[in-house]
């Protein structure tokens, strides 16, 4: 989010511009910004009305988001600062709102508020990313590669992954980078701060596919975060494809099918470890965890769902995992070092100020930076 420091302005800048876009505003859109605000900031009417130092009531904040009436040039600077927000960001019109939105059951426990929050997050990054689609007239149409009404079984979730690699050109290798793959193939990508509870969600925004991951799997657990990402990858992909009868316990089932077919695909598979083993060395499954970017425990799950291990072996791994509590750290984790980023909201800001599209402050907008970070970033070149 935007500091408000970043965006200090004189008194008298302030009063000639931003006030007459008060006045100019809709009350219905700083109505609605405010809330989106305060729900980033996880903050409640009466929270915010201490974080801004009681320059107005509690009442009158409530009539703020009711519309009913436009605050000041003191309270907007006040407000501004305690939800970390731009002043533009308040007169900004919404347009977007996200659909058929699915938290991993993870996110239960951490609550509704917390939800919302990461929701409102989302919300305004996607719509920031839109907007600069818009600028540069580029139409990233979706088109879902699966086949409609055919996904009911944990084979058809198999099937429709080797579906989808062949689809996506991906081959049998690993998939170097997913999120950018995800990008490349028109399905947004936000990156939340969410809390440790908190994996992933996906969802709709205008017939466009987004997905979310918990920022702190970067750090955490990057093969959880590919994982993660294909798992959410799935449920977008589903929709309208799932057959009648699988609900929605059903499909929290197929989609780690999907994600981990998609992650080590059988074939591959089967060229890395066989086809039928009696035992399996731990320096194996680190090798095709650095290759393939895949947690152990998913290799495991793979080898059993493709009948290459038996049920005895399958409960002896799962009993020491527990006892060398894996969880937390599995064997391989330092040795995997992938690139789980995607610069191309970014570079597309980037290029729209180059070409003179937008100004500096839009792009700090866009951003969600100071003006002073776009100074210092950009350079070009004529």
């Amino acid at each position: 989010m935007l500091s408000f420091h970043s965006y200090r302005l004189t008194k008298q800048i302030f009063n000639t511009y931003f006030v007459n876009m008060i006045q100019l505003a809709p009350k219905a859109i700083f109505a609605e910004r405010l809330k989106q605000a305060r729900a980033m900031s996880g903050l409640s009417l009466r929270k915010l009305e201490q974080a801004i130092g009681g320059v107005v009531s509690y009442n009158a904040l409530s009539k703020y988001e009711k519309g009913e009436m436009m605050p000041n040039s003191d309270v907007l600077m006040a407000v501004s600062e305690a939800t970390g927000q731009s002043y533009g960001f308040f007169f900004r019109p919404k347009h977007s709102e996200i659909v058929d939105i699915k938290f991993r059951r993870l996110i239960s426990k951490s609550g509704k508020k917390e939800s919302d929050t990461i929701q409102q997050q989302a919300t305004d990054f996607f719509e920031r990313y839109f907007e600069i689609l818009s600028i540069l007239g580029i139409n990233d149409e979706f088109k879902n590669p699966l086949e409609e009404g055919g996904i009911r079984t944990p084979d058809d979730a198999e099937n429709a992954a080797v579906s989808l690699r062949e689809k996506w050109r991906l081959g049998l290798n690993a998939i170097p980078n997913v999120h950018q793959m995800l990008e490349e193939n028109n399905v947004k990508v936000y990156e939340a701060d969410a809390p440790l509870t908190h994996d992933g969600f996906s969802g709709w925004i205008d017939q466009h596919p987004i997905a979310g991951v918990a920022r702190h799997l970067n750090d955490q657990c990057l093969t959880r975060k590919r994982h993660t990402l294909l798992h959410e990858l799935a449920h977008v992909l589903f929709k309208g494809r799932l057959t009648d009868g699988v609900d929605e316990k059903l499909e929290e089932k197929l989609a780690p099918r999907f994600a981990g077919a998609l992650m080590l695909p059988a074939e591959a598979f089967r060229m890395e470890l066989g086809k039928s083993r009696t035992s399996l060395s731990l320096t194996e499954l680190i090798d095709v965890k650095i290759k393939y970017g895949i947690s152990i425990a998913s290799i495991m799950v793979r080898a059993r769902q493709l009948e290459c291990i038996n049920e005895s072996m399958y409960n002896r791994f799962w009993k020491t995992y527990k006892e060398e509590r894996w969880k937390e750290k599995e064997p391989g984790d330092d040795a995997y070092h992938g690139d789980e980023t995607s610069t191309r909201f970014k570079q597309l800001v980037y290029r729209a100020l180059a070409e003179g599209e937008i100004t500096r402050s839009k792009a700090a907008e866009l951003l969600a930076v100071s003006v002073d970070q776009i100074r210092r970033e950009y350079a070009v070149f004529q």
